[in-house]
């Protein structure tokens, strides 16, 4: 499983808007019920909190993987987005996040969730490559970091 399955260019998102947890979670879901109308904002957003309230899904060095499954779709999607002031996300660490992939898996996708999953956390463990991810200009060079440096796994 590459990003590049999960993660389209139009579901990054250079700036987030958000500035608390409910915020984020909120656009992140905005965003792929833009791409994705088959999504209902509703339920995600229901099943992105619910996840929540089990744990945060920051964990910590300012990343979070804020998932969940949702019945109707038939693959895993993503949403890339940054904030490069830091959303209080109840991190692990306590201290502010800034990158977020949002994850969507099929209800009866166990395994595949928690491949996805795996990828993702990664591929953030590298220091220099989430300094690169903040520094980036826009979107279009988000999406070309995060497929570069899913290309080395």
């Amino acid at each position: 499983m590459k990003i590049a399955e999960i993660l389209s260019p139009e579901m990054v998102i250079p700036q987030l808007r958000g500035q608390s947890k409910a915020d984020v979670l909120s656009e992140l879901a905005q965003c792929l019920c833009r791409a994705h109308p088959e999504v209902a904002f509703d339920r995600l957003l229901a099943v992105l909190n619910e996840r929540e309230r089990l744990g945060s899904t920051a964990i910590g060095d300012g990343i979070a993987i804020p998932h969940g499954k949702l019945r109707g779709i038939t693959q895993i999607l993503g949403v890339f987005g940054r904030s490069s002031k830091g959303v209080d996300f109840d991190s692990l660490d306590g201290n502010p996040t800034n990158l977020f992939f949002l994850l969507v898996a099929p209800e009866d996708s166990a395994s595949l969730h928690l491949k996805a999953l795996a990828r993702v956390s990664r591929l953030f463990k590298d220091a220099s490559f989430r300094q690169r991810l903040l520094e980036a200009p826009d979107a279009a060079e988000l999406y070309r970091l995060l497929k570069e440096e899913d290309s080395k796994y």
